[in-house]
């Protein structure tokens, strides 16, 4: 279904059409508990449900509603991997979507790769999703490589000499940061950068923080998911490692936006520059407007990346359907494959390439940005990169 006739829907949406025909069933694996990111399970739920209501409230695809069918995977692997399991062979979804979690999605992979039914990737940055080159897994989101790159070049620009990372030990983490690692050294070999990883699980990295306290480095990355990366940013901040004159601290792991952000770091967040996928001064296709517009109604909050790409997650499932004229998994895939999509954050098809690239949406669009204020929203950050926008170091803010 092309673009404009998602938006003529979504300006008629007001509440969901009752369908007599079966649903299509879709399903959905996020973390609802801990240990997991249960804050990005919340989000890519909202997003899914804001899209779900607008699909069903149109008429649905091929005249069926669209049903999403919940599973908890706790940010466990081997509890995706059952889930996985149970969405395809008790509930006979056609899809899956709501992979967050890297090393979950890569557990849940093997399972729709073996029953070859349509993985719909929302948030796993690892690039080894990817390089498994699974035909049934398209990754509409973003990638470890496109981080690193983009976060490489603003380090070569911004000058520092020593650079520490933090890292969660999981595949996304230590991923990140070996890449991070590489990507610096042939970007800007001037700068002396090292990593160390931390248990995501943990609730104390003051001996890690310490130890940069004698020597405090230029810059100190994040490369850590809530609730660890905020005790972290507390800990470098009390111990006054980071934000600092002397030392950045830059976050790599796109949390800035989350709707828990400041509540759980208060001064800590002041200074920090983010890596990050949507920012609100950024340019949106209309289609993005109107369900971030929707999601603010809903929560009261600012939207953020991952309402745009669980949105897009089910806006490709819808679109293929619609395509196939089939709800066929094999029918499916095989849309996915050649169709162009149009969805919240912009149009474009899936790469074909084998790597990084295979079934990626390759040129997804980021932001860097700062906070300069305790409890500002990110709308009121300072955009020092965007689409369109070259790098503006002089925007950038220092503690005095």
């Amino acid at each position: 279904m092309k673009r404009f006739t998602w938006l003529a829907l979504f300006a008629g949406f007001t509440a969901s059409s009752a369908m007599a025909a079966d649903p299509i069933l879709v399903g959905v694996s996020i973390a609802q508990s801990p240990p997991g990111s249960v804050v990005q399970g919340v989000q890519v739920k909202d997003g899914l449900e804001i899209v779900k209501d607008m699909i069903n409230a149109g008429g649905g695809v091929l005249g069926r509603p669209i049903q999403l069918i919940y599973e908890d995977n706790q940010g466990i692997p081997e509890k995706g991997r059952a889930a996985a399991e149970k969405l395809i062979t008790k509930d006979k979804v056609v899809a899956l979507t709501g992979g967050h979690q890297s090393s979950v999605c890569l557990a849940e992979i093997e399972v729709a790769h073996r029953y070859d039914v349509p993985y719909i990737n929302t948030n796993c940055w690892s690039d080894d999703v990817r390089t498994k080159g699974y035909p049934q897994v398209f990754n509409p989101g973003n990638y470890n490589t496109r981080v690193s790159t983009a976060m490489a070049e603003t380090i070569a620009a911004m000058g520092v000499k020593r650079v520490v990372a933090f890292a969660e030990n999981t595949d996304y983490g230590i991923g990140q940061a070996k890449l991070m690692a590489e990507l610096i050294k042939a970007k800007a070999p001037q700068v002396q950068f090292k990593y160390e990883t931390l248990d995501r699980a943990g609730k104390d990295f003051t001996p890690a923080v310490l130890a940069l306290r004698a020597d405090p480095p230029d810059m100190v990355v994040n490369v850590m998911l809530p609730p660890a990366a905020y005790i972290l940013m507390n800990q470098l901040y009390e111990q006054g490692v980071a934000p600092s004159t002397k030392t950045w601290l830059y976050d790599g792991a796109g949390i800035g936006d989350y709707p828990d952000f400041w509540q759980n770091v208060k001064d800590a967040g002041k200074y920090m520059i983010s890596f990050g996928l949507y920012h609100p001064q950024m340019a949106m296709p209309a289609l993005g407007k109107q369900v971030a517009a929707e999601y603010t109604k809903r929560t009261k909050n600012e939207p953020n990346r991952l309402i745009f790409q669980a949105a897009d997650s089910l806006l490709l499932i819808a679109d293929a359907i619609k395509e196939a004229k089939s709800t066929e998994p094999k029918a499916i895939i095989k849309a996915l494959q050649s169709m162009k999509f149009s969805g919240t954050r912009g149009t474009f098809q899936f790469g074909h390439q084998p790597g990084i690239g295979f079934q990626q949406w390759v040129d997804i669009p980021y932001v860097n940005y700062q906070f300069t204020e305790v409890n500002q929203p990110v709308s009121k950050s300072s955009l020092i990169q965007a689409p369109g926008q070259p790098l503006d170091l002089r925007k950038l803010q220092k503690p005095k």
